[in-house]
């Protein structure tokens, strides 16, 4: 049965993977990518994403990584309406990584198409916001918050505590009225996670799919690769696209990435050898 996953105006066919393109407007990344809230360079940078093959754009303001500081409430509306203005009409769905239910609200009033939360609308007030609308979301798991997370994370067997708490979010977003074919799920890899987690579950990715629920994974320049590597965030390139085909390869229907073109080339040559 073909899985199709209901995005706002767009229904997207989850049989092949699809690739979710990082537009970054914040100034406090991880990665590198961080545009400093320029939104020309916003704009023009999800234009160069969508030519190298994004099926999604997903275009954040505030930085998740850890120990980042927390954006105030308009300054993050005022970085993303103008960038969302701009690519709404380009084609390709929009989708907004945020934690706020204000932000939500603002943002789903302008059209667009999925919210991204890494809190799995625990917010209140977040849940309602995201029910009203026809938006597709992402539920991500993530232990303690951006402050604390990376102190100490713990688990007894992560692949079933992150199964378990996806599966409780799914359950409340049900009964808030929002539709399983708008749900996608995401481990969370690096939110709360050592070294070791991230192997973990990438290792046995397989055990958190679930039927009709696209899995989502975004192992993109994050630390565990440079750990692996020694490599500097902007040179996790090879390594990311390896951990994205791994997890490809493992039931994931969506990848989060940096760098589209490399994910795209990695994954038309699996898709090839995968429908000969």
């Amino acid at each position: 049965m073909t899985q199709f996953f209901h995005c706002g105006r767009y229904v997207l066919n989850a049989e092949r993977p699809i690739i979710m393109g990082i537009v970054n407007l914040s100034d406090d990344s991880f990665s590198g990518d961080g545009l400093h809230g320029d939104i020309d360079a916003a704009i023009a940078q999800g234009r160069r994403l969508i030519d190298e093959g994004a099926h999604i754009l997903d275009l954040g303001a505030e930085s998740s990584r850890p120990g980042a500081t927390l954006v105030p409430l308009q300054q993050e509306i005022d970085r993303l309406l103008p960038v969302i203005e701009a690519l709404i009409d380009c084609g390709t769905p929009l989708s907004i990584d945020t934690v706020k239910p204000e932000v939500m609200r603002v943002v789903l009033a302008t059209g667009v198409d999925m919210i991204n939360d890494i809190n799995a609308l625990r917010a209140p007030g977040a849940m309602d916001a995201v029910a009203a609308s026809k938006a597709g979301l992402c539920l991500m798991h993530m232990q303690g918050d951006p402050g604390t997370m990376q102190d100490a994370p713990h688990y007894l067997d992560i692949v079933t505590e992150v199964a378990e708490f996806l599966a409780e979010r799914v359950a409340a977003a049900e009964v808030a009225g929002i539709a399983l074919n708008r749900i996608a799920v995401d481990p969370g890899f690096g939110f709360g996670k050592t070294l070791e987690h991230n192997i973990e579950l990438l290792r046995r990715l397989g055990e958190l799919v679930v039927p009709g629920l696209p899995l989502m994974v975004g192992i993109s320049r994050k630390s565990v690769l440079g750990l692996l590597t020694g490599r500097t965030a902007s040179e996790r390139v090879h390594a990311g696209v390896a951990a994205h085909v791994l997890a490809v390869l493992r039931g994931a229907r969506i990848v989060r990435v940096h760098d589209v073109a490399a994910t795209r080339d990695a994954l038309a040559v699996v898709q090839a050898v995968e429908d000969y």
